[in-house]
Parts: C-alpha cells; structure tokens; sequence
C-alpha cells in the first residue's frame, strides 16, 4: 500500500489521486465562490486552516502541476470582467476582491486536492491524504475480493468444460439413434399412409357389394312374385 510519504514526494502517484475530488467533502466541507467552480487563495488556506503565505509558497514551488489540475491567474481585463460577472452578486466577494487587486488567482477542487496531497504542516491536509490512501486500500480489498471470485468462476467453467468435452460422444451417439428413430418413424409412416389407402379402397369396394346385393335382393323378390302368379 502506497504511504503518506509516497504521496507527497512522488507526483506520478498524485497523478493516480487526482480526480478522486470527492475526498475534500469528506474531511471538511469546501466554500467556493459565487461562481459556484472556484476557490481563491485565502479560501484555500482557510479550508487547510494555514496561512495564505503558505498557499502562496506551495503554489510558488508546484506552480506547473497545480496549473494542469486547473489553477489559474486572472490580471487585467480578464480580472476585471471576472469580478463583474461573477461576484457581483456576492457583497462578500466584492469585500474579499477589491478592485485595486492586480491579480486573482483561482484553484479548481481539483487544484484544491493537489495542494492537500503537497501541503506537509497541515492537519486537514493530511487526513485527506489518508482518507485517499484508505479508500485506495479498500478498493484495492475489493479488486482482490473480486479477482479471487472470478478466479473461482473460471475454475468451475473449467470443470463444466471437461463435463462437456465427456457428453460430448454421448450427445453424438444419441443423436444417431434420435436419427434412426427419425427414419424408422418415416417409415413407419409411409407403412400406416398405404394401409390408411388400402382400407379406403376396401371401403369403397365393401360400398360396391353392398349396392350388388341389395340388387340381387330385389331381384329374387320380384322372381318370388312371379312363381306365386
């Protein structure tokens, strides 16, 4: 399991936590600006409850990571129009932004957890940094959990397999015999279709004698009447 140390010297370990944001509110509760996406210098430093001149050195010494993890620097007109669109509204904003302020710099909560994965003398600081390292050890208790399960399912594919590769000449005899009984009953059929004509010929021949004896009948009768006259 990686350590606190790790954490804080090697940055392609900060890489690996960086988007893992949702660390932050489960140590203390972030303020941001009225826009709702950003926190300033001194929001920073009251969330990691330091000095706003250890923001700034930190910010000085890492300056290109935290800048890929969104910080950013806002002079002049940009300054400007930031402060107009969005902290207008905040009487508090305008208190923290004045106007005469050459600069503003601007950390994204991601920005936020880097600062907390560098910041060394910091209590907050810390416990989001065990809070990041715990959570990767239970995730990692669940990939092995998970792992050593899919192990077992592959174990038990392999006995079905095996079980299968056995029926396998079992199925094929049996489906030879299925086709022999397939063939006997077509036979069997064509045998019960002749005799089912045979006896519709009978039929008919039985319909033909039954008319040439009643014919014969009613000639004997009328032989009879003859005699008597």
């Amino acid at each position: 399991m990686p350590t606190e140390i790790a954490l804080l010297e090697s940055r392609a370990m900060r890489v690996e936590h960086a988007g893992r944001i949702e660390a932050l509110d489960k140590v203390k509760a972030l303020v941001l600006l009225p826009d709702s996406i950003h926190v300033s210098t001194e929001g920073v430093a009251r969330y990691f409850e330091v000095s706003t001149e250890v923001i700034r050195q930190v910010t000085s010494r890492h300056r290109e990571e935290l800048t890929e993890n969104g910080m950013w620097v806002l002079r002049g007109a940009d300054l400007r129009e930031y402060q107009s669109d969005k902290m207008s509204l905040s009487s508090a904003g305008a208190k923290s932004y004045p106007q005469r302020r050459s600069s503003l710099t601007l950390f994204t909560r991601r920005a936020v957890l880097n600062i907390a994965m560098l910041l060394r003398d910091s209590d907050i600081a810390r416990r989001v940094r065990t809070h990041l390292l715990d959570a990767e050890e239970g995730l990692r208790e669940v990939c092995a959990s998970l792992d050593r399960r899919v192990t077992a399912v592959e174990h038990c594919l392999a006995g079905v397999g095996a079980a299968l590769q056995e029926l396998g000449p079992v199925l094929d005899r049996m489906s030879e015999r299925l086709d022999r009984l397939d063939h006997r009953l077509d036979a069997t059929n064509r045998v019960v279709a002749a005799m089912s004509n045979r006896l519709c010929e009978l039929s008919d021949d039985m319909a033909r004698m039954d008319a040439r004896m009643d014919d014969f009948a009613r000639q004997l009768r009328d032989l009879r009447r003859r005699g008597r006259r």
